[in-house]
């Protein structure tokens, strides 16, 4: 993969950023494109007309412009500490082996109320979320409808403040 392209091209940096709705520093920034079936997005990074094209984890794109192009060496993998897969905030990420991963997520998934217990599972959730901003009919609604997309997927009520 060729990260140092893709990373050091301004176009593919300012259309990363445009697919990101960023809000608070402490609040999940959401991934506003494409989603895999796991919930995290989807980005295609690089040009077609350089032949550096190529479809990535939007926040493995964005972990790599935050800590440098080799910041995941050895393996390494983006761990959510907010355990929203499509969440494109920098301080919400840690990186971490996929044991580590595996681990918080064994850890966390039984919560009442935590996002690993959404009954639409991480992609329903990312979409439900995606479709809140989309249709909040204004910049001031926004807050309020993202809230009520992630309390939908707990229909007990139970909710589950971040764990760091």
């Amino acid at each position: 993969m060729p990260w140092a392209v893709l990373l050091g091209d301004q176009d593919t940096v300012t259309r990363y950023w445009s697919h990101v709705l960023r809000r608070a520093a402490d609040a999940c920034w959401f991934w506003l494109g494409g989603l895999t079936d796991t919930g995290h997005g989807t980005f295609r990074a690089g040009s077609h007309t350089t032949g550096t094209s190529r479809v990535v984890p939007a926040h493995l794109y964005g972990y790599r412009l935050a800590h440098g192009v080799d910041a995941l060496a050895g393996g390494l993998v983006v761990r959510h500490r907010c355990d929203e897969p499509p969440c494109q905030n920098p301080a919400h990420w840690l990186a971490g082996s996929r044991g580590d991963n595996n681990r918080d997520a064994a850890a966390r998934r039984h919560l009442s109320g935590h996002p690993l217990t959404d009954v639409r599972g991480a992609a329903g959730r990312a979409r439900a979320v995606q479709a809140a901003i989309a249709t909040a009919a204004s910049p001031d609604e926004i807050e309020a409808a993202i809230a009520a997309a992630l309390a939908a997927g707990h229909p007990g009520g139970a909710h589950q403040d971040a764990l760091w």
